[in-house]
């Protein structure tokens, strides 16, 4: 097939394990014979210094025609000022909302060989398999906003269409996998969150009877994920409830560097990324994991080009290489020799090959 793919590779480490997700995207097309066209575009800082806009005319642009759209990464501290009227995060926003992408979903997966790298105990990480499907377009991070010299707002608003179109994504995603949803809220609380109940317990009742519905507060479904998380199947949760429950998660596997996201909406054209930053300490030094990255186009060749077999390919070559005893620093251990971020992406890519 032929493909046009955007890539932007952002801030910090975004271009080395953009870069890394190059290599693996030309090595799967060489592999299946399919043609992959890309277009580098800025993002994020790397945009503000070169326009003052952190989401340029020109990646919109490239963006509305490709197939499929990679990030790296965006923001750093030469960013940083939260009194800035313009910050990298304002073009990633504005992106996802350009684009529709309302679904964000993050797959948690225990690598066995990488047990160890994670914090908690061995017996608790038996079976974790989860999805975490969060709603990307609406909520706290896209409401009115006010600033004072002593006061500051964020509003929080969700529509029952919000609520209703992700977790219906998120329902047909357990009825592929163990049929079990967990939907969290903060429905003691918050408005949103008793609309966001009300509208997915009348959803899943008319729609998805079949599936076993759980509904957890965010602050027990923090702690759940901590002492059972292979209960989880998918869980569906509100956009800023999401963004910190996927980074906590993220401890399950080992390492942010570990695991990757797609942002899907009512296209095909996605926008896949890592689901860590851009870990400004260590941009330059050749260490970051680009499993993420490569996870991510896993993804991409999934939801996007629908290229099961492809996809497949590509997560099997990220075990095989950890099987194999290839390690980047933030997951080895004391007896590893850790490889280079060019080095993991080579051996995963041989395993491609």
């Amino acid at each position: 097939m032929e493909a046009i793919i955007t890539l932007l590779p952002g801030d910090g480490i975004g271009p080395e394990v953009t870069d890394c997700a190059q290599q693996v995207l030309e090595g799967v097309a060489a592999k299946y014979e399919h043609e992959f066209e890309f277009d580098s575009q800025l993002i994020g800082g790397a945009a503000i210094d070169a326009s003052g806009d952190p989401l340029p005319t020109a990646t919109v642009a490239s963006c509305e025609t490709a197939d499929a759209i990679f990030l790296g990464a965006v923001g750093g501290p030469k960013w940083s000022d939260p009194n800035a009227s313009v910050r990298p995060e304002q073009g990633l926003l504005r992106l996802r909302g350009l684009l529709g992408v309302f679904a964000n979903i993050r797959p948690v997966k225990i690598h066995p060989a990488l047990v160890a790298a994670s914090p908690l105990k061995a017996e608790i990480l038996d079976g974790v398999d989860m999805l975490v499907v969060r709603e990307l377009t609406g909520g706290i991070y896209f409401g009115e906003k006010t600033r004072t010299a002593s006061s500051a707002s964020d509003l929080c608003t969700y529509t029952d269409h919000e609520v209703e179109r992700i977790v219906r994504v998120a329902a047909n995603l357990a009825a592929k996998r163990r049929g079990k949803l967990c939907s969290v809220d903060k429905a003691n609380v918050l408005e949103t969150s008793r609309l966001w109940r009300s509208v997915t317990d009348r959803l899943m009742a008319a729609e998805f009877p079949e599936i076993e519905v759980e509904t957890l507060l965010v602050d027990a479904a923090a702690m759940h994920l901590l002492s059972r998380p292979a209960d989880f199947d998918v869980i569906v949760t509100e956009n800023m409830f999401g963004d910190i429950l996927t980074d906590e998660a993220s401890m399950l596997a080992g390492s942010l560097g570990l695991l990757p996201s797609a942002s899907l909406g009512d296209s095909s054209v996605g926008l896949y990324e890592p689901i860590h930053g851009s870990a400004p300490d260590i941009a330059g030094k050749g260490i970051a994991n680009p499993c993420a990255s490569i996870a991510s186009v896993a993804l991409l060749l999934r939801y996007s080009l629908g290229l099961e077999t492809e996809a497949r390919a590509v997560e099997q070559a990220i075990t095989e290489a950890i099987d194999n005893g290839a390690r980047t620093a933030d997951i080895a251990s004391a007896a590893d020799s850790p490889v280079s971020t060019n080095d993991m992406a080579a051996e995963i890519l041989r395993c491609v090959l």
